[in-house]
């Protein structure tokens, strides 16, 4: 029993060891995560000669503009304010770069120093003095016991602490049986007022807890609108203010929920843009004020693509201030399909130049590199073979390994 408890006690102390494929995984992992946060941007070039971008990586630096009314992009967060105290912002619509602008007392762009004053279509939040949430914290919160996730809304852009956002619980976030998000965009209770239109739309377009099966999603014409609309006048309402259909059901993949239901459901109960119609056969701005509990939203894969968008409609959304909301490229999925895209290209780009350097060595040249690989490999292995396993690492172990490959480089020359 005590030899048990010593081997128990022993394992404890053992540090988690990883293989160099894993280790190659998880910094691939980290790359492809930055690459979605940045859009793929290499961070060469100011995006100010681009313009307002539709979306893009800003960064705010309060070591210049302690304010926090400015905002910087990937390239000049790395050349001009490398060492300031930086708030990264994730992402930002229709936003155009200020480095070295007015609002940075003097200081031009090391990157693009031709700027003018102000770029007055860009918009600031609280986010931008680091500041997040209905309760204004920093993130990291220095005094939180534990760092809780956030959520943004896709309309003000802030970012929410769960249990801010005016649900009874955060249980009613539609999530999977391991905490996966089961929603593409979230309006937060604030916004939401403003979105109250999509009440008009079939149930399809909200995210549910549950995994609704394609054919539930297909049904209940009693709930969704026949060509026009249905106010859900007595119908009992989720967390999103949308009616809750109680028919059981298989679950199935929220893939197949996005794609089959709302494309079955906007077939069977709205009507189409064609020649200018508008799908939900009535006039928009007819639609008198939501007098229910202000909720926040929840919306489904690909609920962008139901939104009308006929003249009435379109016009409503500009008045609205949210007309971006039909611009495909607005959405974070879109931007993060751009990134990967970007990312592809990139490497196949770096093989195609290592592939091309390779095939213009001699082959003199491409023995020699391949005995350099052969006795590096070698030199590790015997280095593995002699130490002790319980002992790390060092740098200067490495150094050692490297200086054993010169050595018997000098000798062979």
């Amino acid at each position: 029993m005590a030899a048990d408890g010593a081997d128990a006690a022993f394992e404890d102390e053992v540090e988690p060891t990883v293989t160099i494929s894993e280790y190659m995984d998880g910094i691939e992992a980290e790359e492809l995560e930055a690459d979605l946060v940045l859009g793929g941007d290499d961070g060469d070039e100011c995006t100010y000669g681009a313009g307002y971008l539709k979306r893009q990586a800003v960064f705010s630096c309060l070591t210049c503009v302690p304010d926090g009314v400015a905002g910087v992009c990937t390239a000049c967060c790395l050349a001009c304010h490398d060492g300031h105290e930086v708030v990264e912002l994730w992402t930002k619509r229709n936003f155009c770069c200020d480095c070295g602008n007015s609002k940075f007392g003097g200081h031009l762009c090391k990157l693009n120093p031709e700027k003018e004053p102000e770029n007055s279509a860009n918009s600031y939040n609280q986010n931008f003095k680091g500041a997040y949430c209905t309760c204004s914290r920093p993130y990291p919160d220095p005094e939180a016991k534990e760092q809780v996730e956030m959520i943004q809304c896709c309309i003000c852009e802030d970012w929410f602490h769960e249990d801010h956002i005016g649900l009874d619980s955060a249980e009613k976030i539609p999530c999977d049986e391991e905490g996966e998000a089961l929603y593409e965009d979230f309006i937060c209770h604030k916004c939401s007022p403003v979105c109250s239109f999509l009440k008009l739309y079939p149930d399809t377009i909200w995210a549910s807890s549950k995994q609704t099966s394609a054919s539930e999603a297909v049904t209940a014409d009693s709930n969704g609108m026949e060509g026009g609309y249905s106010g859900h006048a007595n119908t009992e309402k989720n967390e999103n203010g949308a009616p809750v259909d109680h028919q059981t059901a298989e679950n199935t993949s929220v893939e197949n929920i996005c794609t089959k239901g709302i494309a079955a459901s906007e077939k069977s109960n709205l009507g189409d843009n064609s020649a200018g119609n508008c799908k939900l056969g009535m006039d928009i701005n007819t639609k008198s004020a939501d007098s229910e509990k202000i909720m926040p939203f929840f919306l489904s894969k690909g609920w962008r693509e139901t939104l009308c968008r006929c003249g009435t409609c379109t016009n409503f959304y500009a008045q609205q201030g949210i007309a971006y909301l039909t611009d495909k490229e607005d959405s974070i999925e879109e931007y993060e399909k751009m990134a990967k895209e970007k990312r592809q290209k990139k490497l196949e780009q770096q093989e195609g130049a290592e592939a091309n350097f390779i095939n213009s060595l001699n082959h003199v040249q491409k023995i020699e590199i391949l005995s350099g690989i052969s006795d590096m490999k070698n030199e590790f292995q015997s280095f593995l073979e002699s130490r002790d396993p319980s002992k790390p690492v060092t740098s200067e172990d490495v150094q050692s390994i490297f200086k054993n490959l010169a050595k018997k480089k000098q000798r062979l020359s």
